[in-house]
């Protein structure tokens, strides 16, 4: 297991080449241009799902520090107020 976080402009190059930027992005999900770019620099659930959705992965291949304990076992993070989150969760069939 990889237990560094990727560099944000690793983040960023990364939506560049699905054809997107963390502005556009942010814009897509019903945020302000800028809000999403919070995520790259403080833990935020919700951005991060954001992200790695798009990337099509899950984020804690993206952000480990934020997803796995000192002993290697992932943690349950998951953002607030989202009411179908477990049925999103569990759609995306991601395997850490």
């Amino acid at each position: 297991m990889n237990t560094q976080d990727w560099h944000p402009a690793d983040i960023v190059a990364a939506l560049h080449k699905q054809g997107t930027t963390v502005a556009a992005l942010s814009r897509e999900s019903g945020l302000s241009s800028s809000t999403l770019a919070n995520v790259l620099k403080r833990a935020w659930p919700k951005g991060e799902w954001i992200i790695a959705r798009r990337l099509n992965m899950h984020p804690a291949q993206i952000w480990p520090s934020r997803y796995f304990d000192m002993r290697g076992r992932m943690t349950e993070r998951k953002p607030r107020n989202t009411p179908d989150w477990d049925e999103l969760v569990s759609k995306d069939g991601y395997d850490i």
